[in-house]
């Protein structure tokens, strides 16, 4: 069974800065795309950012493009999400995924089968 774990959300005031990391049990973390996907209240989950298998390979929604970087270390099976100049729309719940198929989709109802349990990220104006 592949478990996703997410650590570091909390509160922080716009214009600051926040790392999220996602750790993942099992042996086969190399084959997954990973992506971290956010959920506002109210509103649909949001795609946030991938990663290819290998890392060589991102990928950003428009909201995050420029202030978030996503990335990850293969040999402690962990994926990062450093959050920087945060706005208070970035207050979500943010969850990490990872799709098996190796694809690279933005759905969050597509390929990602493993999920994280989230970790609340609020950002105070």
């Amino acid at each position: 069974q592949v478990q996703l774990v997410e650590s570091g959300g909390g509160l922080v005031q716009a214009g600051g800065s926040l790392r999220l990391s996602c750790a993942v049990s099992g042996r086969t973390f190399t084959r997954y795309t990973m992506a971290w996907f956010r959920q506002a209240p109210g509103k649909d989950r949001e795609f946030v950012a991938h990663s290819s298998r290998g890392g060589t390979r991102t990928f950003y929604g428009n909201s995050v493009k420029g202030r978030f970087t996503i990335s990850r270390d293969n040999a402690t099976n962990t994926v990062y999400l450093q959050m920087n100049s945060m706005k208070p729309e970035d207050t979500a719940v943010y969850y990490c995924a990872a799709d098996p198929s190796g694809g690279y989709s933005v759905d969050p109802n597509s390929r990602y089968i493993y999920w994280g349990q989230g970790t609340q990220v609020t950002v105070s104006a």
